[in-house]
């Protein structure tokens, strides 16, 4: 889509992503609800229109692009770790508990529409830092559950 001198891309042709969270199509429609909505604030497409998009959609595409790839190499190496999936069991158990505290990156990712790819990779790198710690307390296979790491968690936010 162009404006003069001046293009717009969207949906795949601004970022081509490997496919391993499945949200090429659904990064292409967020490219669209929000160039839209500046069309509207702007009454146009032009450079500032055009400028405000780049602005806001860029850091979501690197965003899900380096979560794309993330996701592939978890897939990859790590479930069947019995130490990623003891974390995994973790997070849900917490989240269930606790879902205005915590929500899970996939589910950032992939069910939540209002929470932009930048926001979700930011809050997963913060939640991995804390799951890092919790995971390296001693015993944790048997404590898993306990008040203690779930208090762990919780100071930890």
């Amino acid at each position: 889509m162009g404006v003069g001198r001046k293009i717009a891309l969207i949906g795949d042709a601004a970022h081509a992503i490997v496919p391993f969270y499945g949200q090429g199509m659904n990064c292409g429609f967020e490219d669209c609800v929000v160039l839209n909505e500046l069309m509207d604030k702007y009454g146009d497409l032009n450079g500032a229109c055009l400028k405000e998009y780049e602005t806001l959609r860029k850091p979501d595409g690197d965003a899900i692009a380096d979560l794309a790839i993330a996701n592939f190499i978890e897939m990859r190496d790590k479930t069947a770790d019995k130490t990623f999936l003891l974390q995994k069991k973790i997070e849900a158990h917490f989240s269930a508990k606790h879902p205005e505290k915590w929500i899970p990156l996939y589910s950032m990712v992939t069910y939540s529409p209002h929470i932009r790819y930048s926001e979700a990779l930011v809050n997963g790198n913060k939640q991995q830092a804390i799951m890092d710690k919790i995971m390296a307390m001693p015993d944790i296979e048997a404590k898993w559950d306990s008040a203690e790491v779930e208090n762990a968690i919780l100071n930890s936010l």
